[in-house]
């Protein structure tokens, strides 16, 4: 059986990127990787359709507390797949649900956590969910928050942005690369370098250079308005819509940006954003 090598963050964290950087760098076609073919090397955890085989009514709907109870057997699936490592994408908190961890020690071998300026991530996130700032910003603080539809992804128990941070950075039970979304926008080819050698390999320069600039965020803002993204969501008219950092800046108002910085202060500072 092989091992999961994670791929973490709260969603809108820069996941997808790591991900079309990871693809691009790994099978190096001299083109950039197809976003709507990114399971070619990375799988998430939470499509519905991975659930189904263990459950004695397939066509029945998940409940969130059935799909947590699974979850061991799902990954132990994922794992199997592969005869040495395979990457899986989760935007769960690394905690407990319905008395099961939502990340599977036994399977696991490393994670690469993402982690983005929370008043960021309350711009890009509110977007993707066609809700309000204020909405968005009220559900980062909640340690109960969820996404999901449970038909064709089951629950992921997303929590809050600071429970979140934590759960997966603090006090890491396997070895853990913590990337800031911000230091890659500002220097990719010494982040997206390190990635490689903690994977295990010494990453080849020229080949580092390809697959960043292959997965450049204007290469797949290019490839959804050509041809959309699967992974789009309805709500939102773009998934790739705006990668910088500091947006915020002009688009949350005071009020709403020291709501989020006195919300997720712990973790923020943590990380530098206070």
């Amino acid at each position: 059986m092989g091992r999961i090598i994670w791929l973490a963050s709260y969603p809108k964290s820069g996941n997808t990127w790591l991900r079309a950087f990871l693809q691009n760098y790994i099978l190096d076609e001299g083109r950039p990787q197809d976003i709507n073919r990114l399971t070619l090397l990375s799988t998430g955890e939470s499509g519905a359709s991975l659930y189904r085989p263990f459950m004695a009514e397939p066509d029945a709907t998940l409940s969130a507390e059935a799909a947590a109870r699974l979850r061991p057997a799902v990954h132990r699936a994922i794992a199997g797949a592969d005869p040495q490592r395979v990457f899986v994408k989760t935007h769960n908190a690394n905690v407990d649900h319905a008395g099961t961890p939502l990340v599977t020690a036994g399977v696991t071998d490393r994670a690469i956590y993402l982690v983005r300026d929370p008043r960021d991530v309350a711009v890009s996130y509110a977007h993707h969910l066609g809700v309000s700032h204020d909405a968005l910003i009220d559900l980062m603080t909640d340690d109960r928050a969820v996404s999901g539809d449970n038909v064709h992804k089951v629950t992921e128990f997303v929590g809050s942005w600071n429970r979140h941070v934590e759960s997966w950075t603090a006090h890491p039970a396997w070895p853990t690369m913590v990337l800031r979304y911000e230091d890659l926008l500002a220097d990719p080819a010494d982040g997206f370098g390190d990635v490689i050698r903690f994977l295990g390999a010494e990453p080849d320069p020229p080949r580092l250079a390809r697959a960043i600039r292959h997965s450049a965020f204007d290469v797949l803002a290019a490839q959804e308005r050509e041809r959309g993204f699967v992974e789009r969501p309805g709500a939102a008219a773009l998934f790739f819509r705006n990668g910088r950092a500091g947006q915020w800046r002009d688009v949350l108002s005071d009020r709403q940006s020291r709501a989020v910085e006195h919300a997720q202060a712990p973790q923020m500072r943590r990380f530098a954003y206070l």
